[in-house]
């Protein structure tokens, strides 16, 4: 399979050619999904005039398997359970998961939100960035951390995803701008040549990056 990104700048750069429609406008705010999904999220504020800010929400892997999602966490105590997974999962472990990501969504808060108000979406167009979809379990919980947040519309923008993925988000968010959904999907990182690991730091240098 040919890979369709260079890295997730490319990918920013394609995906705001997608929401042009959207430049310009005083109502919008961008967010990226941190971390992997704020680096293709500041390349789209810049192109559309828009201010760019950060949505921390920690996937719920499953105890055997991390990378298949059962549920996400949002801020303000937003959970979100994919039921038919959730359900092969042990009680117990399902509360252990959710500790543990707890306690990570909230360092992540304190250190990418540190000096900045807490996020205000009140009346505004929130376009929610990420650098793809595999199951939409962290997407889905970033759209009702938005409307939590009271945004008036809520838009899923992403360089590529599953098919399964995208019409799950279809129905719940006000639009989903995906530029691929190539069958047999496999991993995001399958489609970008440099698909390293955004760190911290690289989080906060952008966010100081915008005041």
């Amino acid at each position: 399979m040919t890979t369709t990104y260079r890295d997730r700048e490319d990918a920013g750069r394609v995906l705001a050619d997608r929401l042009a429609g959207l430049a310009d406008r005083p109502d919008v705010t961008v967010l990226g999904l941190v971390r992997g999904g704020v680096p293709v999220a500041r390349v789209v504020a810049d192109r559309l005039h828009a201010p760019l800010d950060v949505l921390v929400v920690r996937k719920l892997g499953m105890p055997m398997a991390p990378e298949v999602a059962f549920g996400a966490l949002g801020p303000n105590g937003v959970r979100v359970l994919n039921e038919a997974v959730a359900a092969r999962v042990d009680p117990g472990d399902v509360a252990e998961v959710q500790r543990h990501e707890q306690v990570e969504l909230e360092r992540r808060e304190r250190r990418y939100r540190a000096g900045r108000p807490p996020l205000d979406l009140t009346g505004r167009t929130a376009v929610i960035v990420d650098d793809g979809l595999a199951t939409g379990a962290t997407a889905r919980a970033a759209v009702q951390v938005a409307r939590r947040l009271d945004a008036r519309r809520v838009v899923v923008a992403i360089p590529v995803g599953a098919e399964e993925a995208y019409e799950m988000l279809a129905a719940e968010a006000d639009e989903v701008v995906c530029v691929r959904r190539p069958a047999g999907f496999g991993s995001v990182s399958s489609y970008y040549e440099d698909f390293h690991e955004v760190s911290d730091d690289e989080v906060t240098d952008m966010l100081t990056a915008i005041g």
